[in-house]
């Protein structure tokens, strides 16, 4: 099986509580709390492990709750590699009220890094042994950072000949497209940002995503459409590839659980074509799944199937 690296800048520790009601201006009593290690290549990494995979992810980290993070990868038995820094890693807070049934999810900036710690990520990525065959650069980037830092990150990619998938939004996706990418996986409002324009229809996402490739800024493009799958544009064919019907108990990490489903067949020999089947699959899967945690290898491995033999 190929190697598979992920990046994350900006890793976070996700504190899950609950409460029965959120009342302004009251002190509210939570449920005990759980904390899980997250961020979009972190997500990635432990989707990966849950499908019976194996990767190595590589973050930034600092502080006490840096400390913590490490224990929470060892506890997951994850194969990472820390890049230190001086701040310390961030805390997101994540609050199911148990009388609406909805999730509310706080989210921290992060830490600033200078330049020499951008520069150590870089270059960790540069000095990875063996050289990874699939870098997934994936997730948010700390106040402060270039915006074209992705792309960088692409270039050294490419010195190493690793195929590079990048999962982010903004101005750093924009700017990481122009240095040419193997794979990326935009939601309808992340393409509506890069075409300026409101997506509509299936026709302005098949001729936005078909834009992206022709134009040499991505060989693949899946574009995550929400329970209606995801659509697979390369220069040899338009896909509409339909999940399955499911229960949704969560969306929280199908993104990156469709991510970790397509890099992980793809490593193991699959064909892009299939690689993204059992993306939709893990993606899938993950939203049967409650609060924040990732897909489930059997739930993936059997809508997979499913998807097979009624395609």
């Amino acid at each position: 099986m190929k190697n598979i690296v992920t990046l994350t800048m900006n890793p976070a520790i996700d504190v899950n509580t609950s409460v029965d009601n959120f009342v302004a201006e009251r002190k509210l009593r939570c449920g005990n709390p759980s904390r899980e290690p997250g961020g979009g290549g972190i997500n990635v990494s432990r989707a990966i492990r849950k499908l019976g995979g194996e990767s190595v992810s590589l973050y930034t980290c600092g502080g006490l709750t840096g400390r913590m993070f490490q224990e929470l990868l060892d506890n997951e038995n994850l194969n990472h590699k820390p890049i230190p820094i001086k701040d310390a890693t961030r805390e997101n807070i994540i609050v199911y009220e148990e009388s609406s049934t909805l999730q509310y999810r706080l989210c921290m900036p992060g830490p600033k890094l200078n330049d020499n710690e951008l520069k150590s990520s870089l270059d960790q990525v540069f000095a990875l042994d063996p050289r990874p065959d699939y870098i997934v650069a994936s997730g948010s980037l700390p106040p402060g950072v270039a915006k074209n830092f992705y792309a960088q990150v692409a270039r050294v990619a490419k010195q190493l000949g690793s195929k590079i998938i990048v999962d982010t939004q903004g101005e750093p996706f924009q700017l990481a497209l122009e240095e040419g990418l193997f794979l990326v996986k935009p939601n309808l409002r992340e393409l509506s940002q890069l075409g300026e324009r409101l997506i509509e229809n299936e026709k302005q996402i098949e001729d936005m995503a078909e834009k992206i490739v022709q134009s040499n800024k991505s060989e693949v493009v899946v574009v995550s459409l929400g329970a209606a799958g995801a659509l697979m544009v390369t220069k040899k064919e338009s896909r509409y590839i339909r999940s399955p019907a499911v229960p949704i108990r969560s969306k929280v990490g199908a993104g990156d659980s469709m991510v970790a489903g397509i890099v992980l067949a793809l490593s193991r020999g699959m064909t892009i074509q299939d690689a993204v089947y059992f993306g939709v699959a893990a993606g899938t899967a993950a939203v049967m799944t409650p609060g924040t945690e990732l897909c489930r290898r059997e739930d993936t491995e059997r809508l997979f199937k499913e998807m097979k033999l009624n395609h």
